[in-house]
């Protein structure tokens, strides 16, 4: 039997620091006929989209999972594979992995906490939009960044530098799966079984060596030479 995950958890200023840079990364420019709070400089709809997105920040060897599924539909954007490399390579999985939980949804943790600092200090305000008339369910969350977040966001690195790893992975996360809705993100997570098949309120376990035995694989394709590559189809 495996050995339980041990579960290593952020400080709540981590994971405020963590969500601020991330709402800047996904933020988009308002809708013109959008109804937002004043000073508001991007929006990012839906909780699912966050969760997902923080996911990938938070399990670092299954982004570079997904990163190696970019570069099989893409094999000419090399560079997707040594980002891969770089995550895969070092001491990252281990060092920068904070689990979640598994619910009905996917990966999932409860944001109000680690929120809050924000809202309190004018940096992001959140809403709730609730269902047809008479109706209390919550059908989307939605997160504004204020312009003052985003200057606090934008001005975090030069006050600890140590946080620019955060800055390039919340940017690279979101670039990778940019214009795509939550549960699209989701839809891509549930293909890995060992997400898939973890049990409800279970914390989701990490694939490291999995996804080091693909990059070794996905290496050694990339450097045989055409002729072999189309004998080995064949």
């Amino acid at each position: 039997m495996a050995a339980p995950l041990a579960v290593r958890r952020a400080s709540r200023w981590q994971d405020s620091v963590r969500l601020l840079l991330l709402i800047d990364a996904a933020a988009k420019p308002p809708a013109q006929d959008e109804d937002v709070p004043a000073a508001t400089a991007g929006v990012v709809h839906t909780q699912v989209r966050l969760q997902k997105l923080d996911f990938w920040v938070r399990y670092p060897d299954y982004l570079a999972f997904e990163l190696m599924n970019e570069y099989e539909t893409a094999p000419d954007e090399e560079g997707l594979l040594s980002l891969a490399s770089d995550i895969l390579d070092s001491e990252e999985p281990d060092l920068r992995r904070f689990p979640m939980l598994r619910h009905k949804f996917g990966a999932f943790e409860e944001l109000d906490d680690a929120l809050a600092p924000l809202v309190e200090r004018g940096l992001i305000r959140k809403t709730q939009v609730l269902g047809r008339s008479g109706q209390k369910r919550v059908v989307e969350h939605v997160y504004f960044l204020l312009e003052r977040g985003r200057e606090v966001a934008r001005s975090l690195v030069q006050d600890a530098p140590a946080l620019e790893w955060y800055v390039k992975r919340t940017q690279l996360v979101v670039a990778l799966v940019d214009g795509l809705g939550g549960t699209q993100i989701k839809n891509r997570q549930y293909l890995l079984s060992d997400y898939a098949d973890t049990p409800w309120r279970q914390y989701i376990s990490p694939i490291t060596e999995q996804a080091r035995a693909r990059l070794r694989e996905l290496k050694a394709a990339a450097q045989m030479p055409v002729s072999d590559v189309a004998q080995e189809a064949s």
